[in-house]
């Protein structure tokens, strides 16, 4: 599977911009928070590898990949979340997704559940390809927001995932297909094997797919170039 690197320089905002154009740049973002996007983004938890977080010195606010990698550590020390905590940032998450939509003159339902120890945000009924783009970058902008509103409300860092249409399932899909068979790959040829750039999300399910065919797999480079290495096993 191919695929291009043509994230660009553009920030959150301005993605969510273009997808939701012609519409009140109230509801999408606060000039404050898009201060800050780089930290939010980094709240996924999505990229966590050792040699990730021996490598990143947290202190290097424009590479969004030494972020992430600190704050993945930091999750790993927080408690379980509280069931109500997630239950409230569903609600908040889920009335700001419905304002966007209405802004955009979009249809679609919001469902939300919880995933493991992360709320989960779902517009159904629909497809909408304009709030996921190429390569889910709308999507990840628009979660970016999301985060943002619900942090505006609760004071505390949220790891809330968006969903539009089953994107993030069959991307889950893939992607694991994808790390499996580069880990065969590499298993047999025994030579290191470079996958395209990917999002956070996106190699978290390929490091996820390498380790349980008992390979090893580190992220390099910066956003929105990062993409996963896998090794041959030691």
């Amino acid at each position: 599977m191919s695929q291009a690197d043509n994230a660009g320089t553009a920030t959150s905002g301005d993605v969510a911009g273009q997808a939701l154009a012609g519409g009140d740049a109230e509801a999408t973002a606060q000039p404050d928070e898009q201060a800050q996007p780089a930290a939010f983004a980094a709240a996924d938890g999505d990229d966590l590898t050792p040699a990730d977080t021996a490598a990143g010195d947290g202190a290097a606010a424009e590479d969004a990949a030494d972020v992430a990698d600190a704050a993945d550590v930091a999750d790993a020390a927080e408690p379980a979340a509280d069931p109500a905590d997630l239950e409230q940032e569903s609600e908040i998450a889920a009335d700001y997704v419905e304002g966007l939509l209405d802004v955009a003159d979009l249809d679609g339902d919001i469902d939300m559940d919880v995933e493991g120890d992360r709320a989960l945000v779902s517009v159904v009924g629909a497809t909408l390809q304009e709030l996921i783009g190429p390569r889910g970058e709308v999507l990840e902008a628009l979660q970016e927001l999301t985060r943002l509103a619900v942090h505006r409300q609760t004071g505390a860092r949220t790891r809330i995932m968006l969903d539009v249409g089953g994107y993030r399932a069959r991307r889950r899909a893939e992607l694991t297909d994808l790390g499996q068979d580069a880990a065969e790959e590499v298993r047999s040829s025994g030579v290191p094997q470079r996958l395209d750039a990917m999002t956070p999300f996106e190699r978290k399910v390929v490091h996820d797919a390498v380790a349980a065919a008992g390979l090893r797999s580190e992220s390099e480079g910066e956003e929105p170039n990062r993409r996963v290495v896998v090794f041959p096993a030691s």
